[in-house]
């Protein structure tokens, strides 16, 4: 991974390990494991976030559930084909992980970067409170041609400015990913627990094409 694609997609995170290492995928001779890390918000809800780690960074013979980590890496997504439909993937590709303690002072820590695309007409809405939401997703480009879609919420006064933006606008977005549960309407009675990822946005600029991100 060059720099460049690094500063586009760059998640640091630290929390507690929530589940065993399960195995995903084999590339190149390299398996690929799947874990979660729960990360606790200030209100004490805990976003539980999906990991992809080689098993060179860490034994997968071992246990790790309960075991406080600091992890870096980029957030990345692919569509796994269910039946007739495609489902959005995402997952936080580790970079780096290591063990730290419980008591240390970060051990919450929960922050993405991202600069990338508009790739969908925003959509801003108010709740039934009045509170105004814009959904994004963002096209963030990554090495070999490829690029990983992230859907990314926005509230308030980012909500406002978001739900302008046109298709094809680059931005740079900070801010914190999150796990929401949903019910999902199967049929007219019955409903499915499902779990959306997304980015929270506290932070949203214009990046204008030609000039340097840091200049903004």
């Amino acid at each position: 991974m060059n720099k460049e694609t690094m500063e586009n997609n760059k998640v640091e995170l630290a929390g507690v390990i929530i589940s065993e290492p399960e195995f995903m995928y084999e590339s190149y001779g390299e398996n690929f494991y799947k874990m979660s890390l729960g990360v606790k918000r200030k209100s004490g809800a805990v976003d539980e976030i999906p990991l992809t780690i080689s098993e060179r960074l860490f034994d997968m013979e071992d246990r790790y559930s309960g075991m406080a980590v600091r992890v870096s890496g980029s957030y990345r997504s692919f569509n796994k084909q269910e039946g007739t439909r495609r489902r959005l993937i995402l997952s936080v590709f580790v970079c780096d992980i290591e063990a730290i303690d419980l008591k240390d002072a970060n051990i919450d820590k929960n922050c993405i970067t991202i600069n990338g695309y508009v790739c969908k007409e925003p959509n801003y809405r108010k709740t039934p409170l009045g509170r105004e939401i814009t959904d994004m997703l963002i096209a963030v480009n990554r090495d070999y041609g490829k690029s990983d879609y992230i859907p990314c919420i926005a509230w308030g006064r980012n909500a406002r400015f978001a739900g302008g933006l046109k298709i094809g606008t680059r931005v740079k977005l900070i801010g914190r990913i999150q796990s929401r549960e949903y019910d999902k309407k199967i049929s007219d009675t019955e409903f499915e627990k499902k779990v959306a990822y997304e980015v929270s946005v506290s932070k949203c600029d214009v990046i204008e094409e030609g000039k340097n991100e840091n200049n903004n």
